[in-house]
């Protein structure tokens, strides 16, 4: 049998490596082929047949058809980047941000459908009534009547109150996922470029949160992103407190009054000779991460953007520390937490009925069809 070869641009092939951000060595290992090959292949002194040219358009995160264009794509994340790294506005999107963003916009579309078709419902009656204009203290007012939150727990650790605020906050229809990768064997998203995103629509909206974050950290891009699905606003996060976009500014201020209001915190710290000591005792008082508290005593000038940082860095060293040694829980446990369990009930359940091919299932759930049977015990179908 003849071997098909593709007939593809090679320039393209060293764009979306380097887009991907491999070295030609990292590549080829992936690839399973000589290193000199690929290198061939990029100069266009050797053919790709169309298997080798799929799995290089898998392994680089690309849509297989870009390997033929005859320019290079020019690509930008299909909602607003609110990020800010080194000082720089809108930093080139990784390949794994940009394949991130676009599984949840396919994962929100198909439930908007689900919604629309199945459920009869065209729009969210608790959103769309505020916008960025309006001050941040009106905002967590109505944050905390619709979800029926106090201004803190009264017991309970903040894994607790994280666990409830996920469910209340998907029981008035917003869906929340969360992964620190695209899957086995792929890199974990990268912290310090996104710590979250929202996908804001009327009827289906969206946060997504990047799990490869410190899980202390995780309360407050929580509420970030829901922030942001409130003021009726999609885009793309880095939660840092330093940002001086205004949208980023008035969802921070939001997140830190809902979590820890100015007031009742500042009555409880005390200038101590070591600041970290107030942290068990707020810990206590408003049932947050500590990471949440030192962000709060930063933004209220009680400790130095150094002294800031340096607690930051040592609690996302102990979290690399702990991952490497703890097992974690099950695949199907991990899976039904990464698509948010309100849309995989959804989606299998369209499944198990036949109305969604095990095919599509699949791929929207990043799941082998073979898996989705067992799933649906995890998830009590």
């Amino acid at each position: 049998m003849a071997v098909a070869y593709a007939q593809i641009n090679p320039a393209n092939l060293r764009w979306a490596r380097e887009r991907a951000q491999l070295s030609e060595a990292a590549l080829a290992k992936k690839l399973r082929v000589e290193e000199q090959k690929l290198i061939a292949w990029e100069l266009g002194q050797a053919r790709v047949t169309f298997k080798q040219a799929q799995d290089f358009a898998k392994q680089t995160l690309i849509p297989f058809g870009y390997l033929f264009l005859n320019i290079q794509p020019v690509e930008n994340l299909p909602i607003p980047d609110l990020r800010t790294i080194d000082n720089e506005h809108n930093p080139r999107p990784s390949a794994e941000l940009i394949k991130m963003v676009h599984t949840i916009i396919e994962r929100q579309e198909w439930y908007k459908d689900y919604l629309r078709q199945e459920q009869r419902l065209d729009r969210n009656p608790y959103l769309g009534r505020f916008t960025s204009q309006q001050p941040a203290s009106a905002i967590v007012a109505d944050m905390r009547n619709v979800l029926h939150i106090p201004t803190h727990p009264e017991r309970g650790s903040w894994e607790d109150y994280y666990r409830d605020l996920i469910k209340k906050i998907e029981d008035i229809g917003i869906l929340v996922m969360r992964q620190g990768d695209l899957g086995h064997y792929t890199k974990p998203l990268n912290v310090k470029e996104f710590r979250g995103f929202a996908l804001f629509d009327p009827l289906a909206p969206i946060i997504f949160i990047n799990q490869a974050d410190a899980p202390s950290a995780r309360l407050f891009t929580l509420i970030h992103e829901l922030a942001h699905i409130w003021i009726g606003q999609s885009g793309v996060s880095d939660a840092k407190p330093n940002t001086n976009r205004a949208e980023e500014v008035l969802c921070n201020a939001i997140a830190a009054e809902f979590l820890v209001p100015a007031g009742e915190f500042l009555t409880y710290w005390q200038a101590l000779p070591d600041w970290q000591l107030n942290l068990p005792v707020l810990e206590a008082i408003f049932h947050v991460s500590r990471w949440v508290l030192a962000r709060r005593a930063l933004t209220l000038q009680k400790i130095t953007q150094q002294q800031y940082q340096n607690y930051i860095d040592s609690v996302q060293r102990d979290h690399r520390d702990r991952e490497r040694t703890d097992g974690g829980p099950t695949y199907y446990r991990t899976h039904k937490v990464q698509v948010s369990e309100r849309f995989a009930k959804a989606l299998v359940s369209e499944t198990l009925s036949g109305r969604v091919l095990l095919r599509d299932a699949g791929k929207l759930l990043d799941m082998a069809p073979s898996k989705i049977q067992r799933f649906a015990t995890e998830l009590g179908i």
